[in-house]
């Protein structure tokens, strides 16, 4: 599983040091592609895999899940982590995530995400005033 945040900077050449504590969870090769609210989606193998299967699921017929299909496969790429524990970063992902300098690496249970630092603060500050509300929402989800 992984959780937590940490900072990093992005390096003339793309590439953004992975926490230790995420690398062995991640493995040798792992999935990184476009996420959700601007961010980049880490995935181990594993879980990649897990959610390939559920996404060639959908039917070809809806509009909605070709178009996310199309974004979300279309952005993948395998990487890899060098010796220093750094990914390299394509840079359409760098564009996409507007990954600069500064970033924040968070762990999210089965997977790990890329935010800009501007970004992410302002999105923890937008969600954290809506915290409340979004907690007494998830008690439809049994949690």
């Amino acid at each position: 599983m992984f959780m937590g945040e940490f900072h990093h900077t992005v390096d003339a050449k793309g590439r953004i040091i992975i926490p230790a504590k995420f690398r062995e969870g991640l493995g040798e090769v792992f999935i990184l592609t476009r996420g959700l609210d601007q961010c980049l989606f880490g995935y181990p193998m594993n879980e990649w895999k897990s959610l390939e299967e559920k996404l060639k699921s959908l039917p070809l017929t809806k509009k909605d899940a070709r178009a996310f299909t199309r974004f979300f496969f279309s952005g993948a790429v395998e990487c890899e982590l060098d010796k220093q524990g750094r990914v390299n970063i394509t840079a359409p992902l760098l564009k996409y995530a507007k990954l600069e300098k500064e970033c924040v690496v968070i762990g999210v249970s089965n997977r790990i995400e890329l935010w800009s630092k501007d970004i992410w603060e302002k999105y923890v500050e937008e969600q954290e005033q809506s915290f409340e509300e979004i907690a007494e929402n998830m008690i439809d989800f049994d949690i």
